[in-house]
């Protein structure tokens, strides 16, 4: 009986400290979010299909704008793919643009419903919800602290959505400064998209005419 309270007293301990780390964790997130105003950063995407086994790898860069009553409440992401091939995306809101140079074409759809490369946007997206959003739409759960590429140690998180989405978990991880440096969405299907960023640079300059994609007129556009 005592070694059975014990073990019952351990586990408890165990609980209350891992809700206090992830109290702490949501709270530096918070407070990194109210204080980030924009960001650059150098990006690394893996896509991984499960059923084949295979991974493919997609590198660039991102800019970001999170929600603010200078951009009218919607959130401006931009990433520039240059491998393996040159791709544009342009996230406004809750609508995207992936202009594709080499096949002359522009898919437009919302973020969402977003697959392969434009998904990334969705992804991102995590930096900007509050404390609050976090807790209204996810089961919210501490793993544990964990190194990630570049040797930044991190917290990780992992996501269940209360509400049914295209996705079953996403899983983040978080600096020490409340920075999610590493998010993972993972489909219905077991399909996985890990977004890495890294270079990253805080509260520049950023105007919100460089997320309007220039592309000629003769492209064709694809609604998705």
């Amino acid at each position: 009986m005592a070694i059975g309270l014990s073990v019952l007293i351990s586990v408890v301990s165990v609980a209350e400290t891992n809700a206090q780390v992830l109290n702490e964790i949501l709270r530096r997130m918070d407070v990194n979010n109210k204080a980030l105003q924009s960001l650059t950063a150098s990006l690394t995407m893996v896509k991984t299909n499960t059923q084949l086994n295979v991974s493919d790898t997609t590198t660039g860069t991102t800019s970001y704008l999170p929600k603010s009553k200078l951009t009218g409440g919607k959130l401006y992401i931009r990433i520039d793919w240059t491998r393996p091939v040159e791709e544009q995306i342009s996230v406004i809101g809750d609508a995207y643009e992936l202009y594709r140079p080499r096949l002359n074409q522009v898919i437009v759809g919302k973020t969402n419903n977003a697959k392969n490369n434009a998904s990334v946007g969705g992804a991102l997206g995590f930096m900007s919800m509050s404390k609050e959003q976090l807790r209204a739409n996810y089961d919210v759960v501490y793993i544990g602290e964990e190194g990630i590429n570049g040797g930044v140690t991190t917290w990780h998180l992992q996501l269940t959505p209360k509400t049914p989405q295209s996705y079953k978990i996403a899983d983040l991880w978080v600096d020490g400064d409340g920075m999610p440096r590493q998010a993972k969405v993972t489909e219905q299907n077991n399909d996985t998209t890990t977004v890495l960023l890294s270079n990253i640079q805080k509260n520049g300059t950023i105007q919100t005419k460089i997320f309007k994609l220039n592309y000629p007129g003769s492209v064709k556009k694809i609604k998705a």
